[in-house]
C-alpha cells in the first residue's frame, strides 16, 4: 500500500506535503507532484497537509480518479521520471 496524488494537484503543485514527508518520496513532475511507490513508507504525514485533498491511499482513491494510481506508478518507470521539488 502506498499513497497517491490525484487530480486536484494537477497544475497546482502545492508543496506543503513535500515539507512533511520524512523520507522525501514526493517528486515534482511536469503537471503535478508524485509519490514514489517504492519509497513511500505509508506514514500519512502528507495527507493532512494537502490543501486540496489530493492525496489518498492507493486502494482508497475515488473511482473517478483511479487512473492516477497507475499514473503515479508509471511516471517513475518513464524515460523522464520526476525530480526532487525545488525547495
Amino acid at each position: 500500500m502506498t499513497y497517491v496524488i490525484a487530480l486536484p494537484c494537477v497544475d497546482l503543485k502545492d508543496r506543503a506535503c513535500v515539507d512533511e514527508c520524512p523520507v522525501d518520496c514526493i517528486y515534482e513532475g511536469e503537471d503535478q507532484l508524485y509519490i514514489h511507490p517504492d519509497e513511500c513508507i505509508d506514514c500519512g504525514a502528507c495527507v493532512p497537509e494537502c490543501p486540496v485533498t489530493a492525496i489518498f491511499i492507493d486502494d482508497e482513491v475515488p473511482p473517478t480518479w483511479e487512473s492516477y494510481v497507475a499514473k503515479n506508478r508509471d511516471v517513475f518507470q518513464s524515460d523522464k521520471p520526476p525530480g526532487a521539488p525545488k525547495r
